[in-house]
């Protein structure tokens, strides 16, 4: 199989969680989510609350698989070889990271009331969601075109990451927005204690990734 820039894995894993690289414009980055989430919280707007944090748990979720497959295979689905103030996880920069931690608080914003709602015949929610998953996915192409992210598989591309990837992502936190907050602390709650669970064996015990 050929691969492409498979020397990208070992650059990834020289610089992952190393203090090296790091940059103090992400502790600016920081105080803006933080700022994000505490404005929501003093407008009590907990429907979008749900929608970032379940977006993000599912982040965490699929980094961390990633970063398994790279355990058990060699190499990661999507890698981050350079160009990241701090390396978390082999497939994932705190800038991304931090990102997504706000992603689905932000298109929560253009949701319709009416979750029953349809665009072009379809469901608002499912619509925006898979906009959304296929924006993100295509826009990995132009990643890939740079030093700072790699598909080393050939067959891994902007398809699959779409289907496997964003797809859940958009779904799970736009979803989320409607469901009752008993249903939000569980899923969020759920999906929080997996990702914690995961990271301690995986990365404090085992140190697979």
């Amino acid at each position: 199989m050929n691969l492409n820039h498979p020397e990208a894995t070992q650059q990834a894993l020289s610089i992952l969680r190393s203090g090296n690289p790091f940059q103090w414009y992400v502790i600016t980055m920081l105080a803006f989510v933080v700022y994000i989430y505490f404005n929501e919280i003093q407008n009590k707007n907990w429907k979008g609350i749900a929608a970032g944090l379940s977006l993000y748990m599912v982040h965490w979720f699929v980094e961390i698989i990633n970063a398994l497959i790279q355990h058990f295979t060699g190499h990661a689905l999507w890698t981050v070889p350079t160009g990241t103030a701090f390396l978390i996880l082999i497939g994932v920069g705190v800038e991304l990271s931090l990102m997504f931690s706000v992603s689905g608080l932000i298109f929560s914003k253009i949701l319709p009331e009416d979750p029953k709602a349809k665009i072009l015949g379809i469901n608002n929610r499912l619509f925006i969601a898979i906009a959304n998953a296929a924006f993100y996915s295509i826009f990995e192409i132009f990643l890939v075109k740079t030093p700072c992210f790699v598909w080393v598989y050939p067959w891994w591309g902007a398809l699959p990451v779409f289907i496997t990837v964003y797809v859940p992502f958009w779904v799970v936190s736009l979803y989320c927005y409607d469901w009752q907050p008993k249903v939000q602390k569980a899923v969020i709650g759920s999906l929080f204690a997996i990702n914690a669970g995961m990271l301690v064996v995986f990365a404090g015990i085992l140190k697979w990734i």
